[in-house]
Formats: C-alpha cells, structure tokens, sequence
C-alpha cells in the first residue's frame, strides 16, 4: 500500500468487482449448479448493492458522471433485486412472472443506454455492458416465456458478463500498482 498524496483512489475496481463477482454467483445459480441460496442473496446486499453504491457515490466525487450513475443504479439494482425475492416472505405480493420481466425488460433498456455510452470508452466496458444488456434480453425473454432453458443458457451468459466485470476491476487495480498495462482493456484510441 503507498501512502496518500491527497489523491482520491480510482472507485470503479470496487464498483467493477462488486458487480461482476455477484453477477457471477448469481448466474452459476441460473445455470443450474446450485439452487438460490442466502449466499447469492448477501452477495446482491452487500457486495453487488452496498459496495457498488459507495463506488457510485466516490464516482461522483471524482466528476465522473458515467461511473456513478452506473454504479449507483447496479448497486440499487442488486438491493431492489434481493428485496423482490424476500418481501413476499413478509406478506408483499409475490412477482407473477410478468413484473419480473418488466422489471429485466428497463434493466435491459437503461444497460443498452449505458453501452452506448461505452462506444467512448475502453473495449473491456464495451464488452461488460454489451453483455449485460444480452443477459438481461435472455432473461427477460426467459423469464416472459417460462422457459427454463433460455434461463439456464443466459446463466452461462451471465457467467461471461460477471467475470468480464471481474477482469476490468483486477485490471484496474494491477495496472495502478505496477505503473504499466499488465492486464490490457482495450483502451479506445482518439479519433
């Protein structure tokens, strides 16, 4: 660890990481290798929520408007997620299949949106969001039809999104630490 110089720490490897290791936890479920556990459920609270909430929030400390509303909205993402499966436990209206797909069917909107926004940005983002919003479709459709099939494919789709995710927060992090690209992103060149 260096000591400070009164620089503000780059928040997107915790938003990055707090995103992409739930998302991939989340998705090893949907691809049916373990049912849905309190693991994925505290995972959603407090690394996919909490933390990406705080980078959300650092982000835009730091000016950058694209990475707090990212974090922020994945992080209330990740909360309002948990709290659709456990509410009906406390007496709320269960989801009936068709709120669920609209619920995927805006994340899938607002994650095309934020991929456009990528096409300024490095590849490994592009990446992140272009396979976000696919996931989501999948799901969506999944979900809309009943199809447990679809599901179980956007699972393995999931998997992909989150360890991408994972990729460019690692990178990140190396990157910063050895002073040079040890993990490459796809850095976009200047037109």
């Amino acid at each position: 660890m260096s000591a400070s110089n009164g620089a503000l720490a780059n928040p997107a490897p915790l938003g990055l990481l707090g995103f992409g290791m739930t998302t991939v936890l989340l998705n090893v479920h949907n691809a049916g290798f373990f049912p849905m556990t309190s693991m994925v459920l505290a995972m959603g609270i407090f690394y996919g929520g909490i933390a990406q909430l705080i980078a959300g929030i650092e982000e835009w400390r730091v000016g950058n408007t694209f990475g707090a509303t990212a974090f922020t909205s994945y992080g209330c993402f990740w909360l309002t997620f948990v709290a659709i499966g456990a509410l009906p436990k406390l007496g709320f209206a269960a989801d009936n299949g068709t709120s669920m797909t609209a619920y995927l069917v805006v994340w899938g909107i607002f994650t095309l949106f934020m991929f456009i926004g990528t096409l300024r940005l490095n590849r490994t983002l592009q990446l992140i969001f272009g396979s976000a919003f696919i996931l989501f479709c999948m799901l969506a459709y999944g979900k809309a039809s009943g199809n447990e099939e679809v599901i179980r494919i956007a699972g393995y789709e999931g998997i992909f999104c989150g360890a991408s995710a994972m990729y460019g927060g690692l990178a990140q992090i190396l990157n910063e630490l050895y002073g040079r690209v040890v993990m490459p992103l796809g850095v976009r060149k200047a037109a």
